[in-house]
């Protein structure tokens, strides 16, 4: 059975078929983010700090770290990137015990990252592209980590999920040159909006399908990309979810932070026999009890991880077990 690991200073995630959900917390990233970009920019990382106490805290996993800020004073990322990604990786590991993704498209910062990180980081990401191959896969098989594979290449990215999936095929070929396993590769297949794109949602979840019967992979998304442009994305988002778990979907790079996509999560991890007795699935019932009296999701979920409230002790007896 494929499993994909990753590890923090202390703590292990499992990204596998029979494993719980793997929610991969997004918001360490100043893309389309102007504040926090900025923020950045003048060395101020207290934002950083706030989304990755509070994503934990909402019931992320692992913490994706982008560093992607577009510099005034030197715009070139090859100078700018890597130390800015060695400060935020030694900043999130001193503030939260998770296993985290090291995400930049310079080469140099993936590998600063590598260095800093503690334990076993998910790399983010390869792509099926010559020079990204030739750049990234060497780094993987340094390192021992395994990496994100997104199926485009040098071509684009296709609307046909036939050539999305050879995509993925070839690189989990390349990786094997390399002596890299293929339960180290967790493919990311590519969610078009469906606003766009009538048939996105049953492309993906085919797409899916066929990466795990076929290639033995695990998979993930950027997950609101499905509701791109369209109103009440977190509907979307919420019912999207299920459905690509169902369909074999194994992680996602998603914002915990939206107490309706995570409940749809732990519904899912309860129907699918991922949830023991579920206990998680009634912690978060308690949790949500809480919203529904007005109290922040964040701060009902940093409550029940203190052992404030019901959920606590249930809790604490699970991750003892």
């Amino acid at each position: 059975m494929t499993r994909t690991v990753l590890e923090s200073k202390t703590k292990t995630v499992v990204i596998g078929f029979d494993e719980p959900f793997c929610v991969i917390g997004e918001r360490i990233n100043p893309t389309g983010r102007k504040k926090l970009a900025a923020e950045l920019e003048a060395g101020d990382f207290s934002t950083v700090e706030k989304d990755a106490l509070e994503q934990v805290a909402c019931g992320a996993m692992v913490l994706d770290v982008n560093a992607g800020v577009v510099y005034n004073s030197n715009p070139d990322p090859n100078v700018t990137e890597p130390p800015l990604m060695r400060r935020m990786i030694e900043l999130v590991q001193g503030l939260v015990d998770v296993p985290l993704c090291i995400d930049s498209s310079v080469p140099g910062a993936l590998e600063a990252g590598l260095e800093a990180a503690e334990g076993r980081p998910l790399l983010n990401s390869v792509t099926g592209e010559e020079e990204r191959l030739e750049a990234i896969l060497p780094l993987v098989k340094k390192y021992n980590v395994p990496v994100v594979a997104i199926s485009n290449d040098d071509t684009g990215i296709s609307e046909d999920p036939d050539v999305r999936f050879a995509v993925a095929r070839k690189i989990v070929e390349r990786a094997a040159d390399y002596g890299i396993p293929a339960h180290d590769i967790v493919v990311d297949p590519l969610v078009m909006p469906i606003g766009a794109m009538a048939t996105a949602g049953k492309q993906v979840f085919a797409l899916v399908r066929r990466l795990r019967e076929e290639l033995g992979v695990n998979t993930t998304c950027g997950a609101s990309n499905i509701s791109f442009g369209l109103p009440n994305r977190h509907g979307i988002n919420a019912a999207f979810l299920p459905m690509a778990i169902a369909a074999g979907m194994t992680s996602a790079i998603m914002n915990p932070v939206r107490v309706q996509e995570m409940e749809a999560i732990r519904a899912a991890n309860l129907l699918m026999n991922h949830d023991p007795n579920g206990a998680e699935w009634i912690r978060f019932a308690r949790i949500h009890e809480a919203v529904q009296g007005g109290q922040p999701f964040a701060e009902a979920a940093k409550a029940a991880a203190a052992g404030g409230g019901r959920g606590g002790r249930e809790g604490r007896r699970r991750r003892r077990a």
